[in-house]
């Protein structure tokens, strides 16, 4: 006699008899199942299905592991999202529908998208949830968040940050382009979002920690070879580039070598 229990493929949807064979199940257990249409997860929602003569079976191939829920809810995210860009163009939303994603238990739709301006997605919202049979909500993001559920090649020619390894997008202002003396080029220092590069404040901090120790642009300074003018700097290197006033050579020199104040002063004092 076959071993009949009762599996659904989604939390609304209808009870499907199927044959386990010899395979050991309990109530929860996730499944897949020999269908129509290919191999399909599902979930076991009851032992107890009584034997009806005749009846037409759906086989349990085994029971499932992580990559079939994996691959099953990634398949069905795909499905979601595709049915929710032609439910859009149906009720003629101006929206773009983004990514879809599926709680741990699959019975719960989040469909990510931009828009322009505010949209009113109840009938959509509706529409879908009835049509998936599970409980929908839309969410719109900026963006950054665009391009983080899209994904895309950075300007550095790797992966975007916010795809990689970002969990949260910190503030950055063109302050930070000007501290690094960037220049301000809209189109050399935004990312494919728009939006100023994530990555102009991951060495900010030490940007502004350098530059306050380096003199200013045609400042007069000591150096050890006398009186000289700034006439370039060199943040990565640490060095500061002068002419010195006597004779107009130009020389580049760490920036430690040069005289501070604070020291002249006390080089002085030990003197007299």
């Amino acid at each position: 006699m076959a071993n009949i229990i009762g599996v659904k493929f989604s939390s609304r949807g209808k009870l499907i008899h199927c044959d386990t064979g010899e395979i050991p199940l309990q109530v929860n257990d996730y499944v897949v199942v020999d269908t129509d249409h290919g191999s399909g997860v599902a979930k076991v929602a009851t032992l107890e299905v009584p034997y009806q003569p005749g009846e037409q079976l759906m086989k349990v191939v085994r029971k499932a592991e992580a990559k079939d829920l994996e691959e099953a809810r990634r398949n069905l995210e795909e499905e979601a999202l595709v049915k929710c860009h032609e439910m859009v163009g149906q009720l003629g939303l101006k929206m773009k529908p983004l990514a879809a994603r599926y709680d741990a238990e699959a019975d719960r739709l989040t469909v990510f998208f931009s828009a322009e301006e505010r949209v009113d997605f109840r009938d959509l919202v509706r529409k879908l949830s009835h049509a998936l049979e599970r409980r929908v909500e839309l969410r719109q993001v900026g963006a950054r968040d665009e391009a983080k559920l899209l994904g895309s090649m950075g300007r550095c020619g790797y992966p975007l940050c916010c795809q990689s390894f970002l969990t949260s997008f910190a503030s950055v202002s063109i302050k930070m382009a000007k501290e690094q003396s960037l220049a301000l080029n809209p189109m050399k220092i935004s990312g494919v979002c728009g939006r100023l590069l994530c990555c102009l404040a991951y060495e900010n901090k030490e940007y502004a920690a350098v530059k306050k120790k380096m003199p200013r642009l045609k400042q007069e300074i000591s150096t050890p070879w006398g009186k000289a003018r700034v006439v370039g700097t060199d943040l990565f290197k640490e060095t500061v580039t002068i002419e010195l006033l006597d004779n107009e050579v130009v020389k580049e020199i760490a920036l430690d070598e040069l005289v501070q104040p604070e020291e002249k002063s006390h080089e002085e004092g030990d003197q007299t």
